[in-house]
C-alpha cells in the first residue's frame, strides 16, 4: 500500500480539511505513502489529465484545517453513470473513472461522503474492483451506523448562534422568529440546535405537528407574560396538507425550501401575532469547523488510513460510544438515520416545554 488517493464528494461541510490533513500525516508519518488528493471529487477522475495534487507537509503547515469547506474542491452534481455530456446527452463515465484510479497506480482510495455519494462510489468500487474505504461526513446527520459525521456539530453550532442571535429582536418587538435550517429528510440539526438555542417550537418532518398546537404553544406563553416565541423548522417538514415546499431554480433543479413561509403565514392568518422568517441556507455549511468536527474528522482520518494499510477494504469508519469502529459501507448507506420519536432528545424537548409536534 504505497499510492493512496483522496476524495470529497456531495455538499461541502466543517471539518473536511482536518480529515484531509488527518489522513495525510497518518499515511506519511507512519506508513510512508504517497497521497493523491483528487480534485472536485470524481470529476478528477474523469478528467483528462487527471486533476490531481500530490499531498505533502507545507500544504498543511498553516491554518487550513481551521477552514471551511474543502480545498480539494467537491460536487454534489451530475450522477458519473448517467453523466451530462456539453452536448446534453447522458453518458456513463464509471468505466472513465475506473481507468483514472488505475493511470494514478493507486493502491486503495479514501471517500469522504454522505449517504448518496458513498452509494455512487461504492458502485463504481465493486464494478472496477477499487479497494477504497469511506468515512462519512453531512451536516444532516443521516448516514446509518455512525452516531455522528463529520459536519454535524458545525452545522449545529451556526444553528444555534442564530436561534443566539435572533432571541434579542424577538423579545424587543414581542415577535415570532421563525428559523428554516437545513437537513434534508432528517430532522437532527433542527431538533439539537432548537434544544441548544431555547426554541419554544421545533417541528422536524419525522413528527406530524399542527398550527393550531403551534398558536396553542404560543399563547401559554403570553399567559406567563412571555410576548415573544422562538420556532425551527426544518426545510423538509411538510405542510398541514402534506404538500413538500421546493423551489425551482432557473436551472431547472428543485430544492427544499419556503416552509418557514408557509408557518409564518398560517399563524398571521390565524392571530394578531408578527411573524419574521429567517432561512439559515448555505451559512450552515461552510462556516470554521468546530473543534467536535476538527476531531472527528482527525479520528476518522487515522483510522480510514489504517484500515488501508490493513488491507480492510469496502469499510466505512464510524463513531460508535466514543470511539472509532469500522463497518460495512453497506450499513451506512441502507440504514438511513432520521430521527427516532422515542429517543432521548425528544424526550428531552418535552420535558422542556418545547412543542415538537403532535406526540
Amino acid at each position: 500500500m504505497k499510492r493512496v488517493g483522496i476524495l470529497t464528494s456531495g455538499g461541502d461541510c466543517g471539518g473536511l480539511n482536518a480529515a484531509l490533513r488527518s489522513i495525510f500525516y497518518r499515511a506519511k508519518s507512519k506508513y510512508n505513502m504517497d497521497v493523491f488528493g483528487i480534485k472536485d471529487g470524481t470529476l478528477g477522475l474523469i478528467r483528462r489529465p487527471i486533476d490531481f495534487v500530490e499531498l505533502n507537509y507545507e500544504i498543511f503547515s498553516g491554518s487550513l484545517f481551521r477552514q471551511g469547506g474543502t480545498f480539494l474542491g467537491t460536487t454534489n452534481k451530475g450522477d458519473p453513470f448517467n453523466f451530462p455530456l456539453e452536448d446534453g446527452k447522458l453518458s456513463d463515465q464509471s468505466d472513465t473513472i475506473i481507468e483514472g484510479y488505475h493511470l494514478l497506480k493507486l493502491d486503495g482510495l479514501i471517500v469522504i461522503g454522505g449517504d448518496g455519494s458513498l452509494k455512487i462510489l461504492k458502485k463504481i468500487a465493486d464494478k472496477g474492483k477499487l479497494n477504497i474505504v469511506a468515512i462519512p461526513k453531512t451536516i444532516d446527520n443521516d448516514v446509518g451506523s455512525t452516531e455522528t459525521s463529520i459536519g454535524f456539530s458545525t452545522a449545529v453550532s451556526i444553528a444555534t448562534q442564530a436561534l443566539d442571535n435572533l432571541q434579542p429582536t424577538a423579545a424587543s418587538h414581542h415577535r415570532i422568529m421563525i428559523l428554516e435550517v437545513m437537513g434534508r429528510d432528517a430532522g437532527h440539526i433542527a431538533l439539537n440546535a432548537g434544544i441548544a438555542g431555547g426554541a419554544d417550537v421545533i417541528l422536524i418532518p419525522e413528527l406530524s405537528y399542527s398550527i393550531d398546537g403551534i398558536i396553542k404553544k404560543i399563547d401559554q406563553m403570553r399567559k406567563h407574560n412571555i410576548k415573544y416565541s422562538l420556532i425551527v423548522v426544518a426545510e423538509s417538514v411538510k405542510t398541514e396538507n402534506g404538500k413538500v415546499h421546493m423551489v425551482k431554480f432557473s436551472d431547472g433543479q428543485e430544492r427544499l425550501g419556503g416552509i418557514g413561509n408557509y408557518i409564518s403565514q398560517e399563524i398571521m392568518n390565524k392571530t394578531k401575532l408578527e411573524c419574521r422568517v429567517t432561512t439559515l441556507g448555505h451559512v450552515q455549511r461552510g462556516a470554521m469547523p468546530t473543534p467536535n468536527d476538527r476531531i472527528l474528522a482527525s479520528a476518522f482520518g487515522v483510522a480510514a488510513v489504517d484500515l488501508l494499510a490493513k488491507k480492510k477494504f469496502n469499510r466505512m469508519v464510524a463513531w460508535k460510544n466514543r470511539t472509532v469502529v469500522d463497518v460495512p459501507i453497506e450499513d451506512g448507506i441502507d440504514n438511513y438515520k432520521v430521527v427516532d420519536q422515542n429517543e432521548s432528545l425528544v424526550d428531552t424537548a418535552l420535558a422542556l416545554g418545547i412543542y415538537i409536534g403532535n406526540i
